[in-house]
């Protein structure tokens, strides 16, 4: 068929396209279902909760199962050869499109529905639903459902410790059992592989070969769908997909390179529990070393050795497995050989680091090689070889391996001048428990905070600055919000008294120049965003609170608690420096603001709100912070962000720079302001 393709031949595949429109949709859109859940809470209509929350959870996993079996079903159907023209390329290429489209869609209805926002990604993956499905069970006194929504959510936030507490009390219920505890969203590798090793340190070594090896085929089935899903669309931070590259095959290089990188990091998402950023050290390999041991001890030393020899080949020439072959050998009088499935596993690894290096250079960006089987988590027994079998055998996670520490920016300076004599010093990073960090009272007056209150009731709105989400960190709170150029707006419109629009803008100057002043920074503090905020506890919603208003998290890393280490990488600021808090009221229960040591735990310095007071700190992991629930009333604050690159000074700021100068100097206004808002996280 190769060079000799019908004249008809693209013309069928795109024929087979078109007929796919016609298809309807059995599902409806779980981010719509999400949506009308969330408005369900927000109206205590508990029941479509329950209703609403289920469907979307339910929709969600079908979406990927669709995903996942429509594209091995096309690729099995339309495979490629072992030599191949062009045209026998893009022949496989357009079918295998063709075939994708028309199986989805008889199940899904229209891919575009199910193109979710991002943020609706994140909530999902980050198992919010559950919070919400906790909370209604509890509210309809389905206790035993509460507590596995609880648990679920739980797997993947552990740094949420008011909902760890609320854990113990539901195991304290008459009608709670310890079955009822499950993870609804367990992935089915790692919880075989959790249950053996319990089963292995028990020393129920039969039970834990069936366990490990069940894992093991679990890991190889979950890694075929996690492949599955890379074929789905990339981001190209920067580029116009479509038109940035002029050459066909460069633009094919550039979107295969990219889902060949999130294929080869299946090998970190496999080995990544629910919530975490790091992966576990040495996942893969370590079931092959339990294996081997647990063979032994059930006399099968024909399995041991092969599970031996398959570990060495991810570490070659390890000392302690090395004597491990040795001994097996010799009690067996032959030698052996590794898993093939493993094997080839590692090949196509090594194929897949060749092409990303040619890739990544093609595309121009660096790429740089994971430590995908770190050798420094391992069973610890006091004696590795068989002879000695009594040793305690346990996975050692990784935040007892770290020791990190974390350099704040620049040099460690503080103590410099506050510039406005009614500022008053309160606790340094001594008294805070920590470094970079300040607590400042009689920053503005009294007067201030009642007119930037009152400017906030009439500027703010649900969700500001959170793309629109009426309550972005807890559903028992709404949040509003409102940015610097936003309120000069309305003072221009007259909504508002422009007095108190420019009151808005001057005291988060006055904020910048006191923490620049203070830290003692060599390079001019630029703002990165400004945002005029409050938080309102709902009404009926406070009871049981097993939540944070704003969860414990750093501002320009993504703090790991269980590594003991924060990411800088996005989706993080990394650019921020440094971080305010200018508090405009203490009026309300609840709302203390906290920092905390990495293990996102141990609070180390908790600050009440109060007029004019003002928290200052650097941005980084060595600051992890988070608000405590708002029980009651309102809680109002200046939230600011600084940079020291001037490449991130935040747009908005730059717009009211100019505003204000055209006030100053009586200029006349001629056009509307062009508002730009800002995401934060």
């Amino acid at each position: 068929m190769d060079g000799n393709f019908p004249p008809a031949l693209i013309l069928s595949v795109v024929l087979l396209s078109a007929v796919l429109t016609s298809s309807a949709a059995f599902l409806e859109p779980y981010d719509l279902l999400y949506d009308n859940a969330v408005q369900a809470f927000y109206n205590g209509d508990y029941r479509n909760v329950v209703r609403f929350m289920e469907g979307a959870l339910s929709t969600h996993r079908e979406v990927r199962r669709t995903r996942v079996r429509c594209r091995l079903r096309c690729q099995d159907q339309h495979p490629f050869g072992k030599t191949f023209s062009d045209l026998r390329f893009f022949d496989v290429v357009l079918r295998r499109a063709a075939c994708m489209n028309r199986c989805i869609e008889e199940k899904l209805g229209a891919q575009s529905v199910h193109k979710v926002s991002e943020d609706v990604v994140q909530d999902f993956n980050r198992r919010i639903p559950y919070n919400y499905l906790q909370l209604a069970y509890q509210k309809l006194k389905q206790t035993d459902k509460a507590a596995a929504a609880a648990h679920t959510y739980f797997q993947a936030n552990p740094e949420h410790v008011e909902m760890g507490q609320d854990l113990e009390q539901y195991k304290d219920l008459q009608n709670v059992r310890e079955e009822h505890f499950v993870d609804r969203e367990a992935r089915p590798h790692q919880h075989s592989f959790t249950a053996a090793v319990r089963l292995y340190d028990k020393g129920d070594y039969d039970a834990a070969v069936s366990l490990f090896e069940d894992a093991l085929l679990e890991y190889y089935k979950a890694d075929v769908e996690c492949r599955a899903l890379c074929q789905g669309p990339q981001k190209f931070e920067g580029h116009d997909h479509l038109r940035y590259r002029y050459s066909l095959h460069e633009l094919i290089s550039d979107h295969f390179t990219q889902v060949l990188h999130c294929e080869h990091e299946c090998v970190r998402d496999l080995a990544t529990r629910p919530g975490r950023l790091s992966p576990m050290e040495n996942y893969l390999p370590l079931h092959y070393d339990y294996l081997q041991f647990a063979y032994f001890k059930v006399g099968r030393l024909e399995e041991a050795l092969q599970c031996a020899l398959t570990y060495l080949l991810f570490h070659e020439g390890e000392e302690f497995m090395t004597d491990n072959v040795d001994y097996y050998r010799e009690m067996l009088g032959h030698d052996g050989k590794p898993r093939e499935k493993a094997a080839w596993y590692l090949r196509r690894h090594k194929q897949e680091l060749e092409l990303l290096l040619i890739g990544s250079q093609t595309m121009g960006v660096e790429f740089t090689e994971g430590n995908y089987w770190s050798s420094t988590g391992g069973r610890e027994d006091s004696n590795r070889i068989p002879s000695g079998t009594d040793g305690w055998m346990e996975y050692v996670p990784i935040s007892e391996k770290k020791n990190v520490t974390i350099v704040p920016p620049q040099q460690l300076k503080e103590g410099g001048p506050l510039i406005y004599d009614s500022v008053k010093l309160v606790q340094d990073s001594v008294a805070l428990n920590g470094t970079q960090r300040v607590l400042l009272d009689q920053v503005i007056s009294e007067d201030e905070c009642a007119d930037l209150q009152q400017l906030a009731h009439a500027v703010t709105m649900a969700g500001d600055g959170y793309r629109g989400r009426m309550s972005p960190h807890t559903p028992n709170e709404k949040f509003e919000g409102a940015t610097v150029l936003k309120t000069l707006q309305y003072g221009y419109e007259g909504r508002v008294p422009m007095k108190s629009a420019r009151l808005f803008y001057d005291a988060s100057e006055r904020a910048r120049r006191i923490i620049e002043s203070y830290f003692m920074l060599n390079s001019t503090l630029h703002f990165s965003y400004t945002h005029l905020v409050c938080r309102t506890a709902i009404t009926g919603q406070q009871d049981h609170r097993n939540d944070l208003s704003h969860p414990i998290h750093a501002d320009n890393c993504l703090l790991d608690p269980e590594a003991n280490e924060c990411w800088k990488e996005p989706p993080a600021y990394t650019y921020r420096d440094y971080s305010a808090l200018l508090y405009l009221n203490g009026d309300f229960e609840g709302g203390e603001f906290i920092f905390t040591e990495m293990d996102a735990k141990t609070i180390t310095a908790s600050v009440k709100p109060k007029c004019g007071r003002l928290v200052g700190f650097s941005s980084g992991g060595e600051n992890p912070h988070g608000v405590k629930a708002v029980t009651s009333g309102q809680r109002c604050a200046v939230a600011l962000w600084f940079t020291l690159d001037p490449l991130f000074r935040e747009l908005e700021r730059l717009q009211a720079d100019e505003v204000i100068l055209a006030l100053d100097t009586q200029s006349v206004w001629n056009q509307g302001l062009n508002i730009n808002p800002k995401d934060e996280l």
